[in-house]
């Protein structure tokens, strides 16, 4: 897992509340069992029109979002089913920061484990965001997770919070694995000690 200390990169405007999880990877998609490649089929059914072209009238598919690395949403983002699969395809795509007011539980969850950032900021704060990038050309945003803020060049500033042991593995890029291998010396030599059980 690719370590999150802090990003600079482009905010991409989705203003959309109860974004669910069949949105964000739709299910004919989930036939991989790799995590790589979910990418691009990403919001697919709102990406692409029906012939396959991309729908020029997406927020992703915007000129202004291209290369998009945090992605701005309204409240309850990630609801629906629990596939893990969602937070691979935000990944994949270039993702590596979401913010809404709230989160379902289980995406919330799921995005420390792969790597994504996500950050519950106020409505008011939201809703400033949504000001803020609509009304310019293409808007950067830096997302501090050394410092758990959020700020841009123009006077935004806001503070977030993530419970010390997610940040200590967003920070460190520790998944599950990453976190067993750190304790790789003492399994070792336990093991040595008890071959009866290796």
């Amino acid at each position: 897992m690719k370590p999150f200390t802090k990003l600079t990169g482009v905010l991409a405007p989705m203003d959309r509340a109860n974004v669910d999880t069949d949105q964000i990877i739709p299910k004919q998609f989930l036939k991989r069992i790799e995590r790589s490649g979910f990418g691009q089929y990403l919001f697919f059914d709102w990406r692409f029109l029906e012939n396959g072209e991309p729908n020029p009238e997406f927020e992703l598919n915007l000129s202004r979002n291209a290369n998009a690395a945090v992605l701005l949403a309204r409240r309850n983002f990630g609801s629906g089913s629990s596939r893990e699969h969602a937070v691979w395809a935000i990944e994949d795509f270039g993702i590596r920061a979401v913010i809404a007011p709230s989160f379902a539980d289980i995406f919330y969850n799921n995005c420390f484990k792969n790597g994504v950032l996500p950050i519950a900021l106020s409505e008011e704060q939201v809703e400033e965001l949504f000001r803020k990038a609509n009304a310019a050309s293409s808007y950067k945003i830096t997302v501090d997770l050394e410092n758990n803020e959020v700020y841009d060049e123009s006077g935004f500033r806001a503070s977030f919070s993530v419970e010390p042991f997610r940040r200590h593995c967003l920070l460190h890029g520790l998944d599950d694995i990453g976190l067993t291998l750190e304790h790789e010396s003492k399994i070792t030599a336990f093991e040595q000690a008890n071959p009866a059980l290796s």
